[in-house]
């Protein structure tokens, strides 16, 4: 392993980074992060900090979780290695594709097709819902729904169904015949609305507008995240998602629950389709599924869906990647689900997740830089930062910037998005622990306040 002084010298030089110009990342090196221990991280400088981002959403059972780690150790001994293509499998993948089937069964899934991440899984749910209607004998049924600020990944498909332009415009053209509705962003909306259940009825009726506009018989699915996460953690009305279901039913349109974040108990409920009380005929999967100690995911699917492709001889899926049901990643997977129950996190998820959100009402009543708090549903909490609370201008992002590093100096590993201030921390977070990060985003408001 190469000394410190040569990792901080070739920093931000010969690797570009995700999410930002590699400009940023020479002028900015990032922070070089070298260690961790429960639910906190150390860097290259030995300072040590309670990780609110949760890796990124995903280490939800926090960075000591033995088990996952045995698991993979173990499987790495027995089969490090081998392809679930056509005419063969692991012993591995198949037991993991029960659990989940029992995991989410109550979601109305009943099988899984095993990706290597979010993005994979979100391009394999658009792409297996236009061969749903083609094998239906609709193969007019191509277009995408999708909401504004929803964030579906990096994949051709997921950018083209994304609402936010930050993912879309360096990369078009995109995917054709994808279409989105606004979100119900009570902060923030193009009608004005500020009660929730009023605005949840404005978004429905947009929806109901842009159906009937393309033609139900042209639209193979509808994409959403059941809480908005990467957009600025926005939460429906409770009333909108069993809403949303309804109406595509009606119109024989697929619903594909983006459980990427709020899967495995974020949201203080085992996944984000339970929290609203719906059964999806899809849901996307990964991050938490293995701690995010191995890339895996897994695209979960409705009976519907498996009827369709089961009984029609046709019914060959042209889709896959090399690694679908990777032997490791599943054995990870296994264990992560099996500690994820035994720990029972959703009970700690809520009760920290109340705290945090409470603790960030109480940071807006303090500083006029928080135009408004989200949160309130698991460990879920967004703070949006303005230079004005009268016109809701987002804050000038350096000093927006200022919030998350002082922060960081003081204990605290924050996510500054945009305008949005963003915790999502590990679902084993103690109270303690979310006493820091809300004392050290406290020491950077201040600091921001007086920049």
């Amino acid at each position: 392993m190469k000394d410190s002084n040569f990792l901080k010298e070739n920093n931000g030089r010969l690797m570009w980074h995700p999410m930002t110009s590699p400009q940023d990342s020479i002028e900015n090196p990032p922070k070089i992060i070298t260690g961790s221990d429960g639910v906190s991280i150390a860097d290259i400088d030995g300072h040590r900090v309670v990780d609110g981002v949760g890796g990124l959403w995903n280490v939800n059972l926090g960075y000591s979780c033995q088990p996952v780690k045995d698991a993979i150790a173990a499987q790495l001994e027995k089969l490090p290695y081998y392809s679930t293509f056509r005419g063969t499998s692991n012993d591995v993948a198949i037991e993991l594709s029960y659990e989940l089937s029992q995991f989410f069964e109550p979601d109305g899934m009943s099988r899984a097709f095993f990706t290597s991440g979010g993005s994979d899984s979100v391009e394999t749910a658009l792409r297996l819902s236009r061969q749903y209607h083609k094998l239906r004998g609709e193969a007019g049924r191509t277009k995408f729904l999708s909401l504004k600020k929803g964030y579906h990944g990096t994949h051709i498909g997921g950018a083209s169904v994304n609402g936010n332009a930050n993912f879309r415009n360096a990369y078009e053209p995109l995917l054709p015949g994808c279409y989105h509705i606004p979100a119900p962003y009570t902060y923030r909306n193009p009608f004005n609305e500020s009660d929730p259940a009023k605005l949840a009825q404005l978004c429905l009726q947009a929806l109901e507008d842009e159906i009937a506009f393309q033609g139900p018989n042209t639209i193979a699915a509808m994409i959403m995240e059941p809480i908005l996460g990467a957009g600025g953690v926005i939460p429906p009305h409770h009333t909108f998602a069993p809403a949303v279901q309804e109406i595509c039913n009606r119109h024989g349109i697929l619903l594909i629950s983006d459980e990427v974040i709020t899967g495995y108990g974020r949201t203080g409920a085992w996944s984000g389709a339970r929290l609203w009380g719906i059964q999806p005929d899809m849901m996307c999967t990964a991050k938490a599924i293995t701690n995010g100690y191995f890339p895996f995911g897994a695209l979960m699917l409705g009976h519907r869906i498996a009827e369709v492709f089961e009984n029609n001889p046709a019914a060959k899926i042209g889709h896959g990647y090399t690694y679908s049901g990777h032997p490791v990643g599943a054995a990870a997977a296994l264990a992560c689900l099996a500690e994820t129950k035994r720990l029972n996190v959703i009970e700690n998820a809520a009760a920290r997740g109340t705290q945090l959100y409470e603790g960030a009402q109480a940071l807006m009543a303090k500083y006029d830089i928080i135009g408004d708090v989200r949160g309130g549903h698991g460990l879920m909490t967004a703070m949006e930062l303005v230079s004005d609370r009268a016109t809701k201008t987002p804050l000038d992002p350096k000093t927006a910037q200022v919030v998350q590093d002082v922060a960081y100096e003081n204990g605290a590993m924050a996510r500054v998005s945009g305008p949005n201030l963003i915790l999502s921390p590990p679902l084993v977070l103690t109270q303690d622990d979310a006493t820091i990060l809300l004392t050290a985003i406290d020491a950077g408001l201040t600091a921001a306040t007086n920049a």
